[in-house]
C-alpha cells in the first residue's frame, strides 16, 4: 500500500535568533506609529553574540529610544542573564537609521497635509500608490477553524505554548530559544487524516535530563495543544514524537546563531501551503505592500472560504511602484470551487474589495501601533480582534456578487 501524502510544516518561538529581530522592528515600528500615525518605517535587525544592529529608513514625527526598545524587547522574551548566552541590560545596540528615500515617499504621499485633510475619499485612494513593486500572497482552506493548514497552525499552537510553559515555570530548566515542527498525513483528497512526526527542540539548562524533558514535554506541551486542535478529526495517538534530536540544546539565541529581520517568511505565513511573494513583513509600516496587501489577500481569500465558494483558495495580488490600482489579481481555487465557477469568485473578489494601497489601510485600520504582537507565532489564523484581516466580515457581499 503506497505511503499517504506528508506535509510538514515549522514554528519557532519569540527566543529564536530571527524572531528576536522581528520583535525588536516590529516594537520600534508600534512606537513611532503610536506617536505619528503617518510614520513612513523601514527598521531591520540583525543580532549575533552580545550585539545588535538596528538599521534602515524612517519619516517619522515622533522619536523612539532605540537602546530601551530593543532591551525592553529582549526582557520581555527572557534574554536577562549572560549564564544563557544573552543579557538584555549588558549586550551591545548599534544604530543606523536614515530618512526614507524622497523618490519612495513621492509616490506614496502625492497630497500635501492639508490637501489630503480637504480630499475625498476616492481622491485619497487614488493619490496612494504602492510603496514598492512587488507580489503579494494569501491563502485560507477548511482544515481548521481559523482556516490556516493544519501543520503550520500545530507548530505555531505548539511553540506558543512552549514559551508559555517556560514563562509560567510549568516546566523548569526551560530557556528561550526553541523550534517546533508538525508533520501531518493527508490522504487522497488533501484532507488531513493524522500526525505523523512532532519535533520540539528546545533550548534548557545543562543539567536537565533528556528523558525528563520529553516526558514533560509531551505532558505539558504536546498533548494539551493536540487534544485542543485535533479533537476527534484527526487522528493523534502513536505519533512519532523527537525532542532536541541532537541530544542537548543548551547555547541557544544570538549567540549560538546569528539572526535578521524577514529571515522567518514561511513561518510568519502557511507554512509552505501557500505561495509566497518573498518580501517580509515586520518593521515596515502598512504603506508598504509587503505586508498590508500580504494581509489583505488573506483577508480576501479567508472571506472566500468562510462564505462557502471553496474549500482552498490562493490569492495573489501585484503591485507597481506608486500606482495605487493592482497590476494584477488572481484567485486559485485548486478545483475545489462549491457551486459556482472560479471566474465568478474572481470577478466578486473584484466588486466587493478595494485593494488599493490606501483603501487597505482604511479598511483594516492598519495604522494603529499593532504590530508587535504579529512579529511571532504567525501573522495569521490569529483570534485576536487587532488581527482584522482575520475578519470574516464581507461573506455576505461576496455571496451576493456571486
Amino acid at each position: 500500500m503506497p505511503e499517504r501524502r506528508l506535509i510538514s510544516a515549522e514554528s519557532v518561538t519569540e527566543g529564536h535568533p530571527d524572531k528576536v529581530c522581528d520583535q525588536i522592528s516590529d516594537a520600534i515600528l508600534d512606537d513611532m506609529l503610536a506617536q505619528d500615525p503617518h510614520s513612513h518605517v523601514a527598521v531591520e535587525t540583525s543580532a549575533t553574540t552580545g550585539q545588535f544592529f538596528v538599521f534602515g529608513e524612517v519619516s517619522s514625527q515622533g522619536y523612539t529610544d532605540i537602546q530601551h526598545k530593543v532591551r525592553s524587547v529582549l526582557r520581555n522574551i527572557g534574554y536577562t542573564s549572560s549564564d544563557i548566552g544573552l543579557d538584555a541590560d549588558s549586550c551591545g545596540v548599534l544604530v543606523a537609521l536614515g530618512e526614507q528615500s524622497a523618490e519612495i515617499r513621492q509616490g506614496v504621499d502625492r497630497l500635501s497635509k492639508e490637501e489630503e485633510s480637504a480630499a475625498t475619499r476616492e481622491e485619497r485612494y487614488e493619490s496612494q500608490g504602492a510603496g514598492d513593486q512587488g507580489v503579494m500572497f494569501g491563502y485560507a482552506c477548511d482544515e481548521t477553524d481559523v482556516l490556516m493548514p493544519l501543520p503550520i497552525y500545530l507548530a505555531h499552537q505548539l511553540a506558543y505554548r512552549l514559551a508559555r510553559v517556560r514563562k509560567e515555570g510549568i516546566v523548569p530548566h526551560l530557556r528561550p530559544d526553541g523550534k517546533t515542527q508538525v508533520t501531518i498525513e493527508y490522504d487522497d483528497d488533501n484532507h488531513p487524516l493524522r500526525v505523523n512526526t512532532v519535533l520540539v527542540s528546545t533550548q534548557h539548562d545543562p543539567e536537565v535530563d533528556h528523558d525528563w524533558l520529553s516526558n514533560e514535554l509531551q505532558e505539558h506541551v504536546i498533548k494539551p495543544v493536540l487534544d485542543e486542535v485535533c479533537g476527534d478529526a484527526v487522528e493523534h495517538e502513536g505519533y512519532r514524537l523527537l525532542v532536541n534530536p541532537t541530544g542537548s540544546f543548551i547555547l541557544g539565541g544570538p549567540a549560538a546563531d546569528a539572526g535578521l529581520t524577514g529571515r522567518k517568511i514561511i513561518v510568519d505565513t502557511y507554512g509552505g501551503a501557500a505561495h509566497h511573494g518573498g518580501g517580509a513583513f515586520s518593521g515596515k509600516d502598512p504603506s508598504k505592500v509587503d505586508r498590508s496587501a500580504a494581509y489583505a489577500a488573506r483577508w480576501v481569500a479567508k472571506n472566500i472560504v468562510a462564505a462557502g465558494l471553496a474549500h482552498r483558495v490562493e490569492v495573489q495580488i501585484a503591485y507597481a511602484i506608486g500606482v495605487a490600482d493592482p497590476v494584477s489579481i488572481n484567485v486559485e481555487t485548486y478545483g475545489t470551487e462549491n457551486g459556482v465557477s472560479n471566474e465568478q469568485i474572481q470577478k466578486a473578489v473584484r466588486t466587493v474589495f478595494d485593494l488599493r494601497p490606501a483603501a487597505i489601510i482604511d479598511e483594516l485600520d492598519l495604522l494603529r501601533p499593532i504590530y508587535s504582537k504579529t512579529a511571532a507565532y504567525g501573522h495569521f489564523g490569529r483570534t485576536d480582534p487587532d488581527f482584522t484581516w482575520e475578519q470574516t466580515d464581507k461573506v455576505e457581499a461576496l455571496k451576493a456578487a456571486v
